[in-house]
């Protein structure tokens, strides 16, 4: 069994701050602790702005606090994210992630889980898992 705190990680190498100052993430679980996914809290600084397109993972967002909207970059439909609303990039669907007038609390989670301290890169994105092909094949069966 594994219990950890916010507390316990702040400060840490677990909590990654972005170069350009819109996001905080606090990574809970990381690939090390074997769940076959990772699991942060993510805060988005009011006013802010951030491309996203995640070509190697999938995940799952849910807003507890804040508000915000997202873009969806293919379609331009923009949708409201505020406490109690969830999104899933099922489809490694490349966006937009603003935050609103108050900061926003997001609980994510990745699969393939993250490593440790990914930083978006040019595109947005994550570097592939070590075991990419194995993640990608078990989503198709």
């Amino acid at each position: 069994m594994l219990v950890r705190t916010l507390q316990e990680i702040s400060g840490t190498e677990r909590e990654v701050h972005a170069e350009n100052g819109n996001w905080i993430s606090r990574r809970l679980v990381l690939d090390e602790d074997k769940a076959g996914f990772s699991f942060h809290e993510t805060l988005i600084k009011a006013g802010t702005q951030t491309h996203i397109w995640y070509k190697h993972h999938i995940e799952a967002v849910y807003c507890v606090a804040g508000d915000g909207e997202i873009e969806d970059l293919k379609t331009g439909q923009i949708h409201p994210i505020r406490d109690g609303t969830l999104y899933l990039l099922n489809d490694h669907d490349e966006h937009l992630l603003r935050g609103g007038s108050a900061d926003m609390r997001l609980i994510c989670a990745f699969t393939p889980p993250i490593i440790g301290r990914e930083m978006h890169d040019e595109d947005g994105a994550y570097s592939p898992h070590p075991h990419q092909a194995d993640y990608d094949k078990a989503r198709r069966a």
